[in-house]
Formats: structure tokens, sequence, C-alpha cells
């Protein structure tokens, strides 16, 4: 199954203002979401992501649950994301539907090697920094640290940057040779830039409806 290039992360205050700008993005070429609510109950997780699903559905866009493997289950998303050390890809993926697909973050060459020998779909690599600060952590990656990894890993597992992405770094990045790049701030101020984004990938661009709550 192939994987989209670029992945909205949805932003908000409030459940309300999550599913508004996931409608937003599959309305303006989104081709994959990750659903990034946090710190609620499983009550209302399950609640958001079921209208998420709805809402993707309507658009033929692929849904990512972030870090919720049963939700993921109960709703048939597309897929979960695991962006922490909760939980672990061998005990997730026996609870997932044989066609969901598993996406995790690595911030290492080693890391990396080890989600790959574990058959994740897809990896998260970052973050991204295109100028790294003294006051920034060793963990920041800038686009000769992606092309690096990218380069020792020769892999067609799908490698996402993610992190302090702009639509100026994009070429950049694409030169070090990831498959593509998650994106969340830049593209919840303007919702127009997806096209642009899908453009500068060489992305599919979904047809523009409208999804009613």
């Amino acid at each position: 199954m192939l994987i989209p290039k670029l992945h909205y992360i949805s932003q908000g205050i409030s459940p309300k203002d999550h599913l508004e700008n996931i409608q937003n993005a599959c309305q303006s070429g989104a081709e994959l979401i990750q659903l990034n609510f946090k710190s609620i109950s499983d009550k209302k997780a399950l609640k958001i992501a079921t209208e998420a699903r709805k809402i993707t559905h309507h658009f033929q866009t692929r849904l990512i649950l972030n870090n919720q493997p049963k939700i993921a289950k109960e709703i048939k998303a597309d897929g979960v994301y695991l962006g922490d050390n909760n939980h672990t890809v061998t005990e997730v993926r026996k609870h997932l539907h044989s066609w969901q697909l598993i996406g995790a973050s690595a911030n290492t060459l080693q890391e990396c090697k080890i989600l790959i020998n574990k058959h994740v779909d897809y990896i998260g690599l970052g973050e991204f920094k295109q100028t790294k600060t003294d006051n920034e952590t060793n963990s920041a990656l800038n686009k000769e640290a992606y092309q690096l990894i990218v380069e020792e890993l020769d892999t067609k597992t799908p490698i996402i940057a993610y992190g302090d992405i702009t639509k100026t770094n994009i070429a950049d990045l694409l030169e070090s040779g990831v498959s593509g790049i998650a994106m969340s701030n830049e593209i919840t101020k303007n919702f127009n830039l997806i096209r642009t984004l899908n453009r500068l990938l060489k992305a599919g661009n979904s047809e523009e409806q409208k999804y009613n709550f």
C-alpha cells in the first residue's frame, strides 16, 4: 500500500476545532490526516475519531490515529501512528486488522533500523530543524542528517520528515531523499497551502467536496 507524501497532523483547541480543520484539509486535497488529540478520555477520543472517520471517508482521505490502536481498530481507521514509547509495534500489530497501517517515530539511524526490522509501514523521522542553535537538543535533525540516514538505510520503507518544516525548505528536504513530509502549523494557518505542497511533492490532489457536520 502506497503511503501519501503529505501528512496533515490535526490541530485544535477543542474537538470541534480538530474536526473543522480536518474537513478543511480534506476539502483542500489532503490525502492523509493524522488525528492528533491528547489528554482526553477514551470515550471522547472515540467520539472524535468516529466523526473524523466519517469526514475522511467522505473525501476518500486516509485517517491515521495518533497512539490510539484500540480506537483505530474499532472505527476502522486506515492505521495508527506510534509517536511515544508506550506501545510496541509487535503488540499493536497483533491487535489491528491486517490491512491497517502502522507508522512510528524515530530520531536516529539505529531507531529507524529497529522499526524497519519490526516491519512498520512508514517512519516519521525528526524533528527537522533548518538551523540548529546552542539551545536545541542533539535530537534536532537538519538536511544533512536526513540525507545520511536515508542513504545508510537504503530502504523501501517510506521516511516522512516532520518538525520545523516550512514551504521554503521542502525542496531541500526532498533532495535529502525522504519520501514525504508531515506538517501542522503552516497548513492550519492556510489550508490552500495543501495544493501547493501537493505540487511540490508531486502528490495527488483530491476532488473538492463538502461534508456537513
